[in-house]
């Protein structure tokens, strides 16, 4: 009775542990190139300051690395795979295999299981550790490359902004926010002059942004050895804009994978939208997913070489592949922040459509 033939565990392993080891030449190779390209940028935007040495910067670098490393993943992955199984098809080990009666599907599924174990640890365990870097790394960009003064924190007790001039600085809480024209709720304003001196305390029920100020509702101003003032309107000058303080909220790559459901949730109940957080957490959740999509397309361009020839042509329309996926899924990403489409679809359109991609070209290879 003729049946399908088990793949046995030391021909899995094998294949796994050969394209694990492809995939970690490439990472490396790939991190050491973005490495020293971002040492070489910054260097270039810190030119001017005397201040700022070569091992800061080469620290920098280092920071930002593993938050690099993380969006190279998919790449590296699909050039591993190729080297894997162009390497596998050449010296005809997967003719054999093919001859003993295991399948392609069987002999992608070590490659396929290695690579969304690796996506699983990648969202689970490293991108909280590599969000951590990358935090630190934008504060010392803030620091010595920007200059940053104006700061924006959020959290369970409402809102908080901070913002500076050459006179002095005001501290703003909000217990809520409104949208769309950005209406806080339950104000205070601490007024300092230069970085420590109090002048006044400045409550009000409202304040909207308004041309270059905040206009405020309902007033109490306090101020040392004077009585309070009950004002119905006032202006307190800001920089502040919409658009900046959208932007001025923790940047989604710098917070863990854990973090970001609680903070879009929070983000959802002060009335700012979480678009942006929202998308980056699914399309961290769709990691796996496109891991496993980069192992069968490798195995699609590269295992059919040996049939029908051309070996360089379909390697490199692999290669080709590998930077239009990259540009189409920064045009859907850039859909999804607009809105334009749910970020939903937006995170996980490029790995589906990977995914489909590479199951119809096996399916054509194996049973075309």
């Amino acid at each position: 009775m003729s049946g399908v033939t088990t793949l046995s565990p030391t021909l899995s392993l094998y294949i796994a542990k050969r394209f694990l080891v492809s995939f970690a030449i490439v990472m490396l190779g790939l991190c050491t190139i973005i490495f020293l390209i971002d040492v070489i940028e910054l260097m270039r935007r810190t030119s001017s300051r005397a201040d700022v040495s070569v091992a800061l910067l080469t620290q920098m670098a280092l920071l930002k690395l593993p938050y690099m490393a993380q969006k190279i993943v998919p790449f590296a992955t699909l050039f591993g795979g190729m080297h894997t199984f162009s390497r596998l098809t050449r010296f005809q080990e997967l003719v054999v295999a093919r001859s003993a009666g295991i399948s392609a599907w069987q002999f992608l599924l070590p490659a396929v299981g290695s690579m969304m174990i690796i996506g699983v640890l990648n969202v689970a365990a490293f991108n909280p550790l590599a969000s951590a870097m990358l935090s630190r790394y934008d504060k010392l960009e803030e620091r010595l490359v920007i200059g940053q003064t104006n700061l924006l924190a959020m959290s369970r007790t409402g809102l908080w902004l901070r913002q500076a001039d050459d006179i002095g600085q005001a501290v703003i809480h909000a217990a809520s926010v409104t949208q769309p024209d950005l209406v806080l709720r339950g104000v205070v304003i601490f007024m300092y002059e230069g970085s420590d001196k109090f002048i006044n305390r400045i409550d009000a029920a409202e304040a909207r942004l308004g041309d270059g100020v905040w206009l405020l509702k309902d007033v109490l101003l306090t101020a040392p050895g004077q009585p309070p003032q009950n004002l119905p309107t006032y202006e307190v000058k800001t920089d502040w804009t919409l658009e900046k303080i959208q932007d001025s909220f923790a940047a989604p790559e710098t917070m863990s994978f854990w973090d970001l459901p609680g903070f879009i949730k929070l983000l959802d109940n002060a009335g700012f939208s979480a678009n942006r957080h929202r998308l980056y957490w699914h399309s961290l959740l769709s990691v796996p997913a496109m891991l496993a999509a980069m192992v069968l397309i490798a195995a699609s361009f590269s295992m059919r070489s040996s049939r029908r020839g051309g070996t360089a042509a379909l390697i490199g329309g692999g290669v080709l592949f590998g930077f239009l996926l990259f540009f189409l899924s920064d045009v859907v990403l850039a859909l999804g922040l607009s809105a334009s489409i749910p970020a939903v679809l937006a995170a996980w359109t490029p790995a589906g459509f990977s995914l489909l991609l590479g199951l119809a070209a096996m399916l054509h290879l194996e049973d075309g």
